[in-house]
């Protein structure tokens, strides 16, 4: 079913009017690089792990003009002057370039998966950094667009991002992205949400957020020194007039060296939860995870890139991402809005905690396990119940704070890095309906413990 912006202008849903929680793995190379069984084998586990959408590209950034798919089929052919050229798709044969990815949309919607796709990586537009070559311009980048456009139109579980980690530098990158968006547009008939994703530590709202074609904004918080404050630049997108939903769609990855250099050691676990949370909180909807050697579909490990693809599919930041997805579901409030005045003495930096609320509950996510203080009058339902939701297992702890007049004082069950909480304050029916959306539930009163791995 399609993809709507729902009438807050805040989130997606789908077309019937059901909510839709965006969690996304990023699989840049996916079309270019796997076989059609290795493509079902990934969407089998990433559906089975919960995530709902898959990011990748038709014009790949590793070679993806020249090499040729697992099958050496290329996407295009070369003209008279040499250039490989967007308006000769090859299309030669029965099975090419192109019936692959379309069997790749037709396997993704059997398995319940909506594909993110990126008609091209940005190097193909400009040559900052990368292979290329350029090949587009603002007259060929909207045929392109009307051709792929006509050629997916049908295809319900389709969103378009233009861009591809690339500045826009010139008028002419400006052009040729508003160009191609256009022509997928008048191509797909319209049916088809439309974003853009931005170079690192940018939002595609710095740069293309008044454009028409751009129904929502994408983040890319990047993979730089912590501590990464994604929450802030979710919350100045969804300050934003006009109003468009938001999401980090490519924070920091799992596995990857911190600042692109192991000398400085490796994303983990933690870091890709805390991404997670403090987006949505802050107001995302949605999230997108990645994994350093999934992205590449890796298959010679080293010290940059730690696993082969298959094995890194199994890295705990990917099964612990549903956690955030069933969390998000059940707390979709339309009036939930960001809001730490829920806090006293919110620490900086590494320890910051984000707070959030609807009609009648609060969530606050504790990345370390900080002791914590909440203004007991801020809380927005008068017979709270309060618990610790565990991001690692999805579980839930009773919480039974101290009082002291106005002050709620909490201690979450551990603290220490890879030990975040999110304290939920809610009314007993809310709670009871989280009981039932959990898997393998169980909760855990104050003060019992429970041997559990924590990453």
């Amino acid at each position: 079913m399609q993809l709507i912006v729902d009438t807050t202008q805040q989130k997606l849903a789908r077309k019937d009017g059901q909510p839709f929680f965006w969690l996304g793995d990023t699989a840049w190379e996916l079309v270019n690089k796997l076989t059609l069984q290795e493509i079902e084998h990934y969407l089998s586990l990433r559906a089975q792990q919960g995530f709902t959408v898959i990011q990748t590209v038709v014009l790949a950034e590793m070679n993806g003009l020249k090499s040729g798919n697992a099958y050496g089929r290329m996407p295009l052919k070369q003209n008279s002057e040499g250039m490989y050229d967007p308006m000769i798709p090859d299309v030669d044969e029965a099975s090419h370039y192109w019936t692959h990815l379309d069997a790749i949309m037709a396997l993704a919607e059997q398995f319940g998966l909506y594909i993110a796709l990126l008609p091209t990586w940005g190097d193909k537009f400009n040559l900052a950094h990368g292979i290329g070559p350029v090949i587009f311009n603002e007259h060929n980048a909207f045929d392109y667009g009307q051709w792929l456009g006509e050629r997916y139109k049908h295809r319900d579980n389709l969103v378009w991002v233009l861009g591809g980690d690339r500045k826009l530098e010139t008028y002419a990158h400006f052009s040729v992205v508003r160009r191609m968006a256009q022509g997928l547009r008048a191509g797909g008939s319209g049916r088809h949400l439309q974003t853009f994703h931005p170079a690192g530590e940018q939002s595609s709202s710095l740069q293309v957020h008044d454009e028409h074609w751009l129904d929502f904004n994408m983040i890319q918080s990047g993979h730089g020194k912590p501590p990464i404050p994604n929450h802030r630049r979710v919350l100045h997108d969804i300050q934003r007039m006009p109003s468009k939903p938001t999401l980090d769609a490519e924070p920091c990855y799992e596995d990857l060296p911190i600042a692109f250099n192991p000398e400085n050691g490796y994303f983990d676990a933690s870091d890709t939860r805390k991404a997670a949370y403090c987006a949505v909180l802050a107001g995302a909807f949605g999230h997108t995870y990645g994994h350093q050697s999934v992205w590449c579909m890796n298959t010679v490990p080293d010290t940059y890139s730690l696993y082969t693809w298959k094995e890194a599919l199994q890295r705990p930041g990917a099964w612990q991402m549903r956690h955030v997805r069933t969390l998000m579901m059940h707390f979709s409030d339309s009036k939930r809005q960001n809001d730490t005045r829920l806090l006293i003495d919110n620490p900086r930096g590494a320890n910051e905690m984000i707070a959030t609320r609807g009609l009648d509950f609060s969530l606050v996510y504790n990345p370390n396990g900080l002791p914590m203080k909440v203004y007991q009058q801020e809380l927005t339902h008068t017979e709270q119940q309060f618990y610790w939701y565990d991001p690692r297992l999805g579980h839930l702890h009773k919480a039974v704070p101290k009082t002291e007049g106005e002050v709620l004082h909490f201690r979450p069950p551990s603290s220490g890095r890879g030990h975040d909480w999110v304290l939920i304050a809610a009314g007993s029916k809310r709670i009871t309906r989280l009981i039932r959306n959990i898997s393998d539930f169980f909760i855990l009163n104050e003060g019992e413990k429970r041997e559990e791995e924590i990453v």
